[in-house]
């Protein structure tokens, strides 16, 4: 009895140390850029695991943010048909179709539930399905290509959903 209670401990304490090993981090990322505009923009977010189940079940029309990565605007910015105005704000995406996504700004301060589509600033986005997959969320400030050649541009990659909105 007393080596089969050691062997139950010992198997414990391997599966225990095994997920600790084999456990990866997730880490709190901020990136700062000062847009041609001169306002600064921080975005702030962590590196949680792509669940694209989230994305996927998502009604056709609504808001959908994964732990609600955010943009932090020092003065207003005219970016194509938008003006957000200075302020912090969720990064997430409007569910167009199954196929189509437009990138959305919703203000850090409203409700977080329901979310006032109202509230929603949308940006002139491009949607990539070919862009590769994402093991864990990743969004950055880049230079535009393509529609968007010539503005800084938010992008936001989640699984196989890769998004760009203009901000400048």
């Amino acid at each position: 009895m007393k080596n089969r209670y050691v062997l139950v401990s010992a198997l414990g304490l391997l599966a225990v140390g095994t997920t600790l090993v084999l456990a990866h981090p997730h880490f709190n990322k901020s990136v700062t850029v000062k847009l041609p505009s001169g306002a600064e923009a921080t975005v702030t977010y962590n590196t949680v695991p792509a669940n694209e189940m989230h994305a996927t079940n998502a009604a056709v029309g609504s808001y959908v943010s994964v732990r609600r990565p955010q943009l932090k605007l020092s003065a207003e910015v005219k970016a194509g048909s938008a003006t957000i105005p200075a302020g912090t704000y969720v990064i997430g995406a409007i569910k167009n179709s199954a196929d189509d996504w437009t990138m959305g700004l919703y203000p850090a301060d409203a409700p977080r539930t329901p979310v006032d589509m109202t509230k929603v600033i949308k940006l002139d986005s491009v949607y990539s399905p070919k862009a590769g997959k994402a093991e864990h969320m990743l969004i950055d400030i880049t230079p535009g290509a393509g529609k968007l050649e010539g503005k800084a541009v938010l992008t936001m990659h989640f699984g196989q959903l890769f998004l760009a909105g203009a901000i400048s």
